[in-house]
C-alpha cells in the first residue's frame, strides 16, 4: 500500500483528493494547519507548519508521494498581501521540495498549481503559482525528484469557502439576493467539480506518462459570466438582483489565460463528470446548510 501525504489536505480540493485516495485504497497521512471536519477514520492527521522543515521532514520521512495544496489561494488576498502569499505559497513549496529531496524516499511530488501560472494576469499568486512550477521542475532537473504539476482551472464544489469564486457568488445571492459582477461578464471559463478534478488528480498516479509533465484539468462546460449568473438566477427562481458594478476585473483573464510560451502541459477532463446545475444547486444546498448551523 502506497503512503501518500497531502498537505492541505482539509481544504477544498485538498479534501476531495485525499477521500479519492482513500478510495482507492492508499495510506493517507493529511498534513495542514488544522483538522478537516470531512477527514474519515482511517485517515491520519498530522499538524504542520509549511515554513517549519523538520516539521515537514518528520511528516513525510515514510511517504512515498506526496502533494502540495497548500497556498493563499484567493486572488485578493494575495494582492492585499503579497509578502504572506510568497511566504505560503512559494517558501512553503521549496520547503516541501527540499524536505522530499532530503528523505530520499518520495517517488513523486504533485504540485497543485493553477490556470494563473500561464498568464500574465493573475497578479502575485499567479507569479506565486509560476515560481513553484520552476521550482519544482529544478529540483527534478538537479536532484531527479519527479513530479507532476497539475494547473487547475476554475473549481467549485460544496466544500469551497470564501477563495473559491461560485462560493462567493452563492453565499451573496443566499444571504443578500443579489450577483453583482466586474467586468463585461462575457469572460469564459470551463467549470469542474473539484469531485471530477480529485479523481483525475489521483490518475496521474497511476500512469507513469504523467511523470515530469504539467497537466492542465478544466471542464467541459464552458460558460460566459453572464450565463453562470443566469444559471444561478435561474436555480434561485429568478429572484435575484443581477447587476453590474464595474466596467473593470482587474487581475483575472477574459478569455483564455494563455498570454506567454510556458511549458508545454496535456490537457485532462473528467468523463464522466458532474453537471454544472446539478453542482450548483448541491452548492447552494450546503451554504444553506452552514447558515442555518450559524
Amino acid at each position: 500500500m502506497k503512503k501518500v501525504v497531502v498537505f492541505g489536505g482539509s481544504g477544498f480540493l485538498g479534501s476531495y483528493v485525499a477521500d479519492e485516495l482513500t478510495r482507492r485504497d492508499y495510506d493517507i497521512t493529511i498534513a495542514d494547519i488544522q483538522k478537516s471536519k470531512c477527514i474519515q477514520g482511517n485517515q491520519h492527521f498530522k499538524t504542520v507548519n509549511v515554513l517549519d522543515m523538520e516539521n515537514i521532514k518528520s511528516i513525510i520521512k515514510d511517504a512515498d508521494i506526496v502533494y502540495n495544496f497548500v497556498a493563499i489561494a484567493n486572488l485578493d488576498d494575495a494582492i492585499h498581501d503579497p509578502i504572506n502569499a510568497m511566504k505560503i505559497n512559494v517558501m512553503g513549496n521549496l520547503n516541501i521540495l527540499e524536505a522530499c529531496r532530503q528523505v530520499k524516499c518520495i517517488e513523486r511530488f504533485v504540485y497543485a498549481s493553477s490556470a494563473y501560472a500561464l498568464s500574465t494576469e493573475g497578479s502575485f499568486y499567479g507569479i506565486s503559482k509560476q515560481s513553484s512550477e520552476k521550482l519544482t521542475e529544478e529540483y527534478y532537473k538537479r536532484y531527479g525528484l519527479k513530479y507532476t504539476v497539475i494547473r487547475y482551472g476554475s473549481l467549485y464544489g460544496e466544500r469551497a469557502s470564501h477563495n473559491n469564486y461560485i462560493y462567493n457568488l452563492l453565499s451573496d445571492a443566499i444571504e443578500n439576493g443579489k450577483l453583482h459582477y466586474k467586468g463585461d461578464g462575457q469572460d469564459l471559463r470551463e467549470y469542474i467539480h473539484a469531485a471530477d478534478a480529485a479523481k483525475l488528480s489521483v490518475d496521474i498516479l497511476e500512469d507513469r506518462q504523467y511523470e515530469n509533465e504539467h497537466i492542465i484539468l478544466t471542464g467541459t462546460e464552458r460558460l460566459k459570466r453572464i450565463e453562470l449568473l443566469t444559471m444561478i438566477n435561474e436555480i434561485m427562481q429568478n429572484k435575484l438582483d443581477v447587476k453590474q458594478i464595474s466596467d473593470n476585473n482587474t487581475g483575472h483573464y477574459k478569455i483564455t489565460p494563455y498570454s506567454y510560451h510556458p511549458t508545454v502541459a496535456k490537457k485532462l477532463v473528467a468523463n464522466p463528470f458532474i453537471d454544472l446545475g446539478q453542482g450548483l444547486l448541491e452548492c447552494i444546498q450546503e451554504i444553506h446548510k452552514e447558515l442555518d448551523n450559524e
